[in-house]
């Protein structure tokens, strides 16, 4: 039978998360209905009620998120009722050309992410008889939400939800980013501009890659200062330090990566990615800017004459099926900080304030904690 959930949806750009209650469906085929117990608040989340992302609208937020499957519908095989599972924000479902290709980053299940629907065509959450969609066909910032079974990843006892729930998007994303996308190797120096809930996971990545520099770059000094708690070498509030230190440091030679991850994208920070980049350099961009801005716009001649690469990474290259497991094998074994990431906990009801807090740089990730 159909459920009532509590949930912050946001019905027009520009305006606040509101929360409301919801009807929520039953699972059909290869879905499973899941019980939400923390969800993290990305970034990505606040595009949405600033108008820079372009999803179908209202929508449910939320696309971390970590719980128990509840019930599930017909022909699902991956998990059961009763299984705590971490969504992975694109799904992977193993088949599909670009699964069967190690890229389950690009898996096609996740054509509907900006729309929330279901690939039959229709919708889950209702409010007064219309349709609403969660974000990357999720919606963790409800207490309960219908999934697709290829988003469902099965999580160890061992491990609390609201650090789960950050490795379905943020983590690999920083990691992968640092690991994967731009091959960080052992002796490198890498400039990371942004500290945030991806950026310091990039941070990570790089440290653990075996960098000997990892440079960030971020007007906040909290920011600056927790990335150094996981790993940055050297920290500067503004792109022009960074680069006076990186030309002193490397004896003019530059760095081998830039890696952007700021919670917007920007020109200025895309050409300091590639000014601070040397012969060979790779320029790897992660973050996304404002809708309708180009943030790309340089001469040719500045990749040419260096031979410099520049390209975007989605969930930082990473394989979920693969990758969510082994990062928290690394978080179990010490080598991978989840912990210290989590700045502050909240209520689905302080959704709003958790966002402020992001954007006053106060908050590395927020973590709604679900009540039920």
């Amino acid at each position: 039978m159909p459920i009532t959930t509590r949930a912050a949806i946001t019905r027009k750009a520009h305006t606040p998360w509101e929360i409301v209650d919801l009807q929520l469906d039953e699972p059909k085929a290869h879905e499973v209905r899941v019980k939400f117990h923390a969800a993290g608040m990305c970034h990505s989340d606040d595009h949405i009620t600033r108008g820079d992302a372009p999803v179908r609208l209202p929508v449910v937020g939320g696309h971390e998120g970590a719980g128990i499957v509840e019930s599930v519908g017909p022909h699902v095989r991956r998990v059961k009722p009763g299984d705590r599972i971490v969504c992975s924000y694109i799904p992977a479902c193993g088949a599909c050309r670009p699964c069967s290709t190690g890229h389950q980053n690009m898996c096609e299940k996740g054509l509907n992410a900006s729309t929330g629907m279901f690939l039959d065509g229709t919708f889950r959450f209702h409010l007064d008889g219309e349709d609403l969609g969660g974000f990357c066909t999720l919606g963790t910032f409800s207490q309960y939400a219908v999934v697709s079974e290829w988003a469902c990843i099965p999580l160890a006892d061992d491990i609390p939800f609201e650090i789960a729930a950050l490795v379905g998007c943020g983590v690999p994303t920083g990691w992968g980013s640092a690991v994967y996308a731009a091959g960080v190797r052992a002796g490198q120096t890498v400039v990371i501009y942004g500290a945030g809930g991806v950026g310091s996971n990039a941070v990570q990545g790089a440290r653990y890659a075996g960098a000997k520099n990892v440079v960030v770059v971020d007007p906040v000094e909290f920011k600056r200062d927790m990335a150094k708690v996981f790993g940055a070498t050297h920290t500067f509030a503004d792109a022009k330090e960074a680069h006076d230190f990186v030309v002193e440091t490397t004896w003019g030679q530059l760095a081998d990566h830039a890696i952007c991850t700021p919670g917007v994208l920007t020109e200025e920070i895309v050409n300091s990615a590639i000014a601070i980049t040397g012969k060979t350099g790779k320029v790897t961009i992660t973050a996304v800017g404002k809708l309708g801005e180009k943030a790309i716009h340089f001469p040719g001649g500045m990749l040419i004459g260096y031979q410099r690469q520049i390209r975007g990474a989605l969930f930082g290259d990473s394989n979920p099926l693969y990758d969510v497991p082994r990062l928290l094998g690394l978080y179990r074994s010490g080598d991978l900080k989840l912990d210290e990431l989590v700045t502050r906990k909240y209520k689905l009801d302080e959704v709003n304030q958790g966002y402020q807090d992001m954007l006053d740089g106060k908050n590395i990730r927020g973590v709604i904690i679900h009540e039920h």
